[in-house]
Order: structure tokens, then C-alpha cells, then sequence
């Protein structure tokens, strides 16, 4: 909807200064002078002109593209020399040389461009390594830095002659790689389409399958049937947008009238957002954003395809600028008078069916590696959880005998040390309940005997201690084990 606006905003300020210019050659004609004392007519102020917006390249150093550029023109006699230089030159790195002769003022500037720029990249290299989990590995900024082939990455303070060169010829390779790059990424959204249907069609039952298969015919034929579409850049098609959006009569156009409308900055040129522009209404004709059946992506790659189509039959020194001088001469060719029929996007299919199964091989190698990667990451999982489950048991563990401990502490328990000659008694720990119960043992052995008779049946000395009893632990000196009744027995000897 906002690109539509704009549009209609542009078409309005076109056409608002079509019936401007007319009027004022009317009132050059036919006015009558009118005598009149200056010296009580206060002239209006004349505002300094703003200079055109610069266009967004799409290239990821753009701003850095654009500033420079902007900076350079300020100087008057690189200025003349840009404008006096053809492209072929400007390539050749010819126009880099200029740069010794600019004013201190502007190189200093350039100067700290280029410091931002570089900083800006070493920026971006730490943002992807720390995505990437390399947040302890030292980085190496000027190894990466040899990737950005518009500067020079050895230098990061000053511009020099040889970045203005490699900013230059970067910029240009990359310009026309970018079209390429564009109609790869439209094919693969057109392939992703056709195959996110496939797939929706293997979900549905017979009956269903049938249905969805005669409304996607249906949806086909009906953003088939559109207006005729006319050759982009021929004489019909500038006589259209003429008529409908400059509000012009066609049987009065003129090619070098219709430029100077349409070149909307002023620059003498026709770029390639201004030829996109002059497609509008064609494309108008194929495409509604409130119908089911357009694709407004489809939209764009077409006005794509229009532009280039335009760019090389007209641009005669591929500079991706249209000057007048080459748009007077390609309204003289036979194709401008009689061109041939434009095929749109529905009569050429995007992708070829080896593409196409490609494609989903592609795609079915990804989902099978990505399920290959939820296995292994599951295993991880069970694994912690496993490990996890064994530590809290371990500390249970842990927490128990702390307790246990304390309980004892709480109650004053001392453990005596017992030595025996030539058979030392391991250390007795006070979480050992048994070894517990045979030091209270060998204590009550020395108590008095008529305290504990001998002939104490084994009945009553358990009904006496029956908290030992409940334990299961030993209640006299011939329940221990051996070892442990000689150490019990030696105690008797004991002074």
C-alpha cells in the first residue's frame, strides 16, 4: 500500500509540473508587461537547492559509497573532472588519480570516512564470531579484513588514491552481479512455493487433493487474463504514461519533453529507479495486491526484468545511466516504433524442472541432516539428564550424613580410641553404627559384675538394651567377630 502511495504521489507531482511548465510558456506568450517600481517590490529570497537523494545501491557499503561520492563532489575540480570523464575511464581507475588534487578539507573528511568504515567491519567480525561461540579465540581483524576488497584493509587511517580506485571498480563489479544475484534469490522463492504446495498437496485425501488442484489452475488462468502489455520502452508504452499519468495528449509527445518530466532529479539522466518507475501502470495491468491470484514478489521481479530489458537496448556505454542523448537515439529504432510482444513472468517459467528437482533433493538432504542434528541433541539431553539425576542422589547422600552427624554431635557422643599390641583398631567413624555399638559393648564390660551378671540369660540382656536389639547390632562380646573379640578381651587386661 505505501509503494502505491509513493507512486501516486510521484504520478501527482509529475503531472503537477507538466500544466506548471505550459502555463508558464502561456504567460511568456501572451502576457502583457506591466510597469512597475522595483524599489517597492521586495524580491523573494532565494533559497540554495537541495540536492537529490541519493539512491539506495543495496550493496552492504553503501552509506560508505555514497558519503565518499557526496564529499568528493563538494570539490570543484574533482566535480568538473567526474562529469568530464566517460565510464570506460572511470573503470580503468583513471578518475582515482584526481584525489592528490582535492582540497585538504575533503581529504581529511575522507580520511575519517574511511576510519568509521573500517571500524564498522571490525564491528561486524567480532558481532559474527561471537554468534559463531568463538567468544575466547583472538580474532584476526586484518585477515578478515581482506574480504572487503573496497578498501585497503592494510591502511585504516587515510583515503588514498588506491581506495578511491578499489571503491570504484568493487562498486562496479558488484552493480552487475547484483541483478544476478536477485533473479537467483526470486527462482529460489518461486522453487520453495511449488514446493510448500507439493507438500500441502500430500496432506490432503483424494477428493481434497483434486479440489486444490483444479482452484490452483483456476487462480492461474485468472492472473493470466489481464490487459495486453506493452514492450517496455516502446513508443505505446511512454505514449501510455503520458497520456494517463503526465495528463498530456499523446498525439503531442515528445521523447525529449517526456525526459526532462521523468528525469525527477534534474541530473540529466535517466537511473534506474526513474526507469522503474515509468512501468508502474504496465505492471498495474497484471497485478493486484487484493487478488488471491498475484504475487506481489512476481510484481517486483517483473518491473526487474522490464528495467534491465530497457537498460540494454537504450544504454549504449553501460554506465546504468540513460542520458537524454541515448534516449533521443533509441526513439528513432524500429524497435521503439514496432517493437515485438512482451512476454511476462506467467509465459516464462522462473526455473527449469532439473532446477526444480534439484531443489528438493537439496531441501531433503537439509531436513535429513537437521533430524540427524535433533537425534544427537536428544542423546545430549537424556545424557545430562542422566548425570544430573546421579549428582542430586549423591547429594541426598551427602545431605543424610551431614545430618546423621549432627544428630550425633547434638548428642555428645565420644568415641574413644582403643589400641591394642601389635593389632591396631581401624579408625572408627561415627556414621559406622556397628563399630559404634561394640565401643558401648566393650564399655559395659568393665562395668561391675553385679551389675551384669554372668549367668544373665541372652533373653533378659536383650529385653535390657532393646534399642541395640532393634538395630540388629551386637550385644556382647561373643557376637563380635573374632578380631573384634580379641580386641574386646584385651581390654579385660587392661590396667
Amino acid at each position: 500500500t505505501s509503494f502505491r502511495i509513493h507512486n501516486k504521489m510521484y504520478w501527482s507531482r509529475a503531472f503537477h509540473t507538466g500544466w506548471v511548465l505550459l502555463l508558464f510558456q502561456l504567460m511568456c506568450l501572451e502576457a502583457v508587461p506591466i510597469s512597475m517600481d522595483k524599489t517597492k517590490v521586495k524580491e523573494p529570497e532565494k533559497k540554495p537547492e537541495e540536492p537529490p537523494a541519493s539512491v539506495d545501491t543495496g550493496l552492504h557499503y553503501d552509506r560508505y559509497l555514497r558519503e565518499v561520492i557526496d564529499f568528493l563532489e563538494k570539490d570543484q575540480h574533482f566535480r568538473e573532472k567526474l562529469h568530464n570523464t566517460d565510464m570506460e575511464d572511470i573503470k580503468q581507475g583513471k578518475l582515482a588519480k584526481e584525489l592528490d588534487f582535492v582540497s585538504h578539507h575533503v581529504r581529511t573528511k575522507l580520511d575519517e570516512l574511511k576510519r568509521q568504515e573500517v571500524n564498522r567491519l571490525r564491528t561486524l567480525i567480532k558481532a559474527k564470531q561471537d554468534l559463531e561461540g568463538g567468544n575466547d579465540i583472538a580474532v584476526d581483524h586484518q585477515a578478515l579484513l581482506k574480504q572487503f576488497e573496497y578498501l585497503n584493509h592494510m591502511n585504516p587511517h587515510t583515503f588514498e588514491v588506491d581506495d578511491l580506485d578499489r571503491l570504484i571498480k568493487s562498486a562496479t563489479k558488484d552493480l552487475e552481479n547484483y541483478d544476478k544475484e536477485r533473479h537467483e534469490e526470486f527462482k529460489r522463492y518461486e522453487m520453495m512455493k511449488e514446493h510448500d504446495r507439493r507438500e500441502h498437496l500430500k496432506t490432503l485425501d483424494d477428493e481434497d487433493r483434486k479440489k486444490e488442484e483444479e482452484h490452483y489452475e483456476e487462480m492461474k488462468k485468472k492472473h493470466a487474463d489481464h490487459p495486453k502489455v506493452n514492450h517496455p520502452g516502446s513508443q505505446n508504452q511512454l505514449k501510455e504514461v503520458w497520456e494517463e499519468a503526465d495528463g498530456l495528449d499523446p498525439e503531442d509527445f515528445d521523447p525529449k519533453t517526456f525526459f526532462n518530466l521523468h528525469d525527477t532529479n534534474g541530473d540529466g539522466f535517466f537511473d534506474e529507479q526513474e526507469l522503474e518507475a515509468l512501468f508502474t501502470k504496465e505492471l498495474e495491468k497484471i497485478y493486484d495486491p487484493t487478488n488471491e491470484e498475484d504475487d506481489m514478489v512476481e510484481m517486483e521481479e517483473e518491473r526487474l526484468r522490464m528495467r534491465e530489458h530497457v537498460m540494454n537496448e537504450v544504454d549504449s556505454n553501460k554506465d546504468r545511466l540513460v542520458s537524454l542523448d541515448e534516449f533521443l537515439v533509441a526513439t528513432k529504432k524500429k524497435e521503439f516504433l514496432e517493437p515485438d510482444s512482451w512476454e511476462t513472468l506467467e509465459q516464462n517459467q522462473a526455473y527449469t524442472d532439473e532446477e526444480m528437482r534439484e531443489f528438493e533433493e537439496h531441501l531433503a538432504q537439509q531436513e535429513q541432516d537437521l533430524n540427524q542434528k535433533a537425534v544427537d541433541l536428544q542423546k545430549q539431553r537424556d545424557e545430562l539428564q542422566r548425570q544430573q539425576e546421579q549428582l542430586n542422589a549423591q547429594k541426598i547422600e551427602l545431605q543424610q550424613a551431614v545430618e546423621h552427624m549432627e544428630r550425633l554431635k547434638s548428642q555428645k557422643v565420644e568415641l574413644p580410641e582403643v589400641h591394642v599390641e601389635g593389632n591396631p583398631v581401624p579408625e572408627i567413624h561415627a556414621v559406622d553404627n556397628q563399630l559404634h555399638t561394640e565401643q558401648e559393648v566393650q564399655q559395659q564390660e568393665h562395668q561391675p559384675t553385679h551389675h551384669a551378671p554372668q549367668d544373665v540369660p541372652q533373653e533378659d540382656h536383650v529385653q535390657q538394651n532393646p534399642d541395640l536389639a532393634q538395630q540388629g547390632l551386637p550385644l556382647t562380646h561373643q557376637d563380635l567377630a573374632p578380631g573384634h573379640q580379641e580386641a574386646a578381651q584385651g581390654q579385660h587386661n587392661l590396667p
